[in-house]
């Protein structure tokens, strides 16, 4: 187990995820249903679907195009949606 790339994966992803959607979809079940364990439950199952998914197609977009490439790609991506955001136009 790499502690380092868990530690700063784990950092990244509580920063980017504080304050989103999914939060405030959490924040509206629980207030809808008043079952927070399920809620949580059905959350983390959710989110960890959606990561494996991640992982798996990651795994193999780096065997089909080179890890620079997608760092690349990737920084691009957010930089233009940040500015598509910025302009409201998405």
């Amino acid at each position: 187990m790499d502690w380092n790339v868990l530690l700063s994966t784990f950092v990244l992803l509580f920063v980017a995820e504080l304050g989103d959607k999914t939060q405030l979809a959490v924040i509206s079940m629980v207030s809808k249903y008043g079952h927070p364990g399920a809620v949580f439950m059905g959350a983390v199952g959710a989110l960890a679907v959606v990561t494996l998914l991640g992982v798996l197609g990651g795994q193999v977009l780096c065997r089909l195009v080179p890890a620079i490439f997608l760092r690349k790609a990737s920084a691009v991506a957010f930089v233009v949606l940040g500015i598509l955001i910025w302009f409201e136009v998405l």
